[in-house]
C-alpha cells in the first residue's frame, strides 16, 4: 500500500498539479482546499493513513502556520513541507520553528519536491521507530504506537481502547507472532495504570514445579534450594498489569491457585502463613482454543470463564496483508539503522512476492525475515536474492515475477536518499488537431486553445514555467488563460493524458 500524502493548498490548479507529481512518486493523493479541511481530516478516524502533508502557507481560512499551531496542540507529528510563494528568510525561519520538516518555494520543481519528501518520510519512519522502541521500555505504549492500517486490526484496537477504560479482565487469542503482548502493553499504556508496573510472564516457558513459585512467590525455606524470599509475578505487578502470556499451559495446580487469586484479589506464596492482598489487573494471552481445553478437561471451567470476561481476537498477518508494506518500512527503519545500512528501498518484485507470502509465523516472521535481508543486502537496494528462504518457498506454488498488472511499487526508505530520476515525457504519436466540427464548420478558437493548453500541461508534465515557455506566454498570461477557459475544474489534465487526435 502506498504512503498517503495530503496536499493542503486553496489553489484549485496548484492542488491539480501537486497530486499529479504525487501519483507520480508513487505515492497516494488526497486534497484539502484550506487548513480547516486539513484539521478536519487529520481529526478524522482515517487520519492514520496520512503519512505526509505539502502546505501551503498563505490560505484564507487558517494559514499554514496556523495548521501547524494546530497540529503542535494536537500532538500529530506527522511530517509538512512547507510551500509557499512567499521564500522569505522570515517565513523560512516561522515554518520550521512551528515543527515543518522542510520548505520549498512555488513553483517547486518536481526533483527537489520528491527529494523533500523522501529525505521527510524516511525521518519520520525512524522517528516514529524511536519512539516505539522509547514508549516500550517506559510501558507507556499507546494504540498510536501500532503499526496497522488493516480495517480488521482497526476493529481490534478500537475494542482494546475500550477494554483499556475499565479494569475488566481481558483474554487476547490469536496466533503465535501476530502481536498480542503489543495489544496488551497498548492496554496499559493507554489506561489509568501507565504509571504503574507491567510484568509479562510466559507460562509455556516455566518449568511445572516452578510455576506456583514464579506467580505467588515464596518464603525461605518453603522448600529445598529456596534459600531466600521471593515475592512473585503478582506481587511485583501490584498496582499494575500483569500480562500471562499462553495461559493456556498452566498445570491443573496453579490453575486453582490464580482461579484464587482472581476470586479473593489475594495470593499466598509457596510456604507462607497467610494469604497478601493484591491489586493487579489481569490480562491473558493464548494461542490455544481454551473452549476445547475446557471440553477436553485439560483447562478449567471455572477459571476460562474468569479469564474470558473480554475476549480479543488478533487475526493473523495472512488476513490483514494491508499491514505488510507498513510493517516493513517500520522494520527496514530500524534494522538499517541498527546495522549501519544504507538501504533505500525493496523492489517491487521482492515486495510482490511478500505481500504473497502466507506467513505463518506471522508479524515475527517478518520481522525476522526482513532483519535478514537487511544483513544480507550489499547494496542500496533490497531484491529477491535477500529473502532466499521465501522465495524458495514461492518458487513451489508460482512464480515469484509478478504479473504488470499485479506488480506492487517499491517501498522507499531513504535513510539516505538516492538521487531522483525524473522521468521524460512520453513520445506520444504526432497530435492531429482537428479545425472542424462534427457539422463541417470552423472551430472556436478558445476551444482550440484550451485543448493546445491542455496538451501541453500534459506533455511537460504539469510543469506550469516550462508550458508557458514552450507557448511563448508568461505564467501569469497561462494562470489568466486556464481560468477563463475553465480548465481550473477540469480533472482531465491530471488523470489522464490528453489526445487531440
Amino acid at each position: 500500500m502506498a504512503q498517503t500524502i495530503l496536499i493542503v493548498d486553496d489553489d484549485p490548479v496548484q492542488r491539480r498539479l501537486l497530486e499529479a507529481m504525487i501519483a507520480r512518486f508513487g505515492y497516494e493523493a488526497l486534497t484539502a482546499q484550506g487548513g480547516d479541511e486539513a484539521l478536519a481530516l487529520l481529526e478524522a478516524p482515517q487520519a492514520s493513513r496520512i503519512d505526509g502533508i505539502i502546505l501551503d502557507l498563505v490560505m484564507p481560512d487558517l494559514d499554514g502556520l496556523g495548521l501547524l499551531a494546530k497540529m503542535r496542540e494536537r500532538g500529530l507529528r506527522i511530517p509538512v513541507i512547507v510551500q509557499t510563494a512567499h521564500g522569505g528568510i522570515d517565513n523560512v525561519v516561522s515554518a520550521m520553528r512551528a515543527g515543518a520538516a522542510d520548505f520549498v518555494v512555488k513553483p517547486a520543481g518536481p526533483e527537489r519536491l520528491q527529494v523533500s519528501l523522501r529525505n521527510a518520510l524516511a525521518a519520520s519512519a525512524l522517528e516514529g521507530e524511536l519512539q516505539r522502541i522509547q514508549h516500550a521500555r517506559a510501558g507507556t505504549l499507546t494504540f498510536r504506537d501500532l503499526v496497522s492500517r488493516s480495517p480488521q486490526m482497526q476493529a481490534v484496537m478500537r475494542t482494546a481502547e475500550k477494554a483499556a477504560a475499565s479494569s475488566i479482565p481481558v483474554l487476547i487469542e490469536g496466533e503465535s507472532g501476530v502481536g498480542k503482548e503489543l495489544i496488551a502493553r497498548a492496554i496499559h499504556g493507554s489506561s489509568e495504570r501507565r504509571a504503574k508496573p507491567f510484568v509479562a510472564v510466559n507460562c509455556g516457558a516455566i518449568p511445572e514445579n516452578l510455576v506456583e513459585s514464579i506467580l505467588f512467590g515464596h518464603e525461605k525455606g518453603a522448600f529445598t534450594g529456596a534459600t531466600e524470599r521471593h515475592v512473585g509475578k503478582f506481587a511485583e505487578a501490584d498496582g499494575g498489569v500483569l500480562f500471562l502470556d499462553e495461559v493456556g499451559e498452566l498445570p491443573p495446580a496453579a490453575q486453582v491457585k490464580l482461579l484464587r487469586a482472581i476470586q479473593e484479589n489475594e495470593i499466598e506464596p509457596v510456604g507462607g502463613r497467610k494469604p497478601v492482598k493484591i491489586d493487579v489487573r489481569l490480562i491473558s494471552a493464548t494461542n490455544r482454543n481454551l473452549l476445547n481445553d475446557v471440553t477436553s478437561a485439560r483447562f478449567r471451567e471455572d477459571l476460562f470463564y474468569r479469564l474470558h470476561v473480554f475476549p480479543i481476537t488478533v487475526p493473523p498477518l495472512r488476513e490483514r496483508p494491508e499491514d505488510i508494506p507498513d510493517l516493513v518500512r517500520h522494520f527496514l527503519a530500524r534494522f538499517s539503522a541498527e546495522e549501519g545500512k544504507r538501504i533505500q528501498f525493496v523492489t517491487g518484485e521482492a515486495f510482490a512476492m511478500l505481500r504473497r507470502h502466507p506467513w505463518p509465523g506471522n508479524v515475527r516472521q517478518l520481522e525476522n525475515t526482513v532483519f535478514r535481508a537487511v544483513v544480507l543486502a550489499e547494496g542500496d537496494s533490497i531484491g529477491l536474492g535477500e529473502f532466499p528462504q521465501v522465495k524458495a518457498q514461492a518458487q513451489h506454488h508460482t512464480s515469484v515475477q509478478p504479473d504488470a498488472d499485479t506488480a506492487s511499487p517499491p517501498i522507499t526508505v531513504d535513510l539516505v536518499p538516492a538521487a531522483p530520476v525524473w522521468p521524460a515525457p512520453p513520445s506520444p504519436p504526432q497530435p492531429v488537431l482537428p479545425l472542424l466540427n462534427g457539422d463541417g464548420q470552423v472551430r472556436p478558437l478558445d476551444e482550440i486553445e484550451s485543448e493546445v493548453i491542455r496538451f501541453a500541461i500534459d506533455y511537460y508534465r504539469g510543469q506550469m514555467s516550462e508550458v508557458a515557455r514552450r507557448l511563448h506566454i508568461g505564467r501569469s498570461t497561462l494562470y489568466r488563460k486556464l481560468e477563463s477557459l475553465g480548465l481550473e475544474d477540469d480533472r482531465a489534465s491530471e488523470n489522464a493524458p490528453v489526445s487531440l487526435g
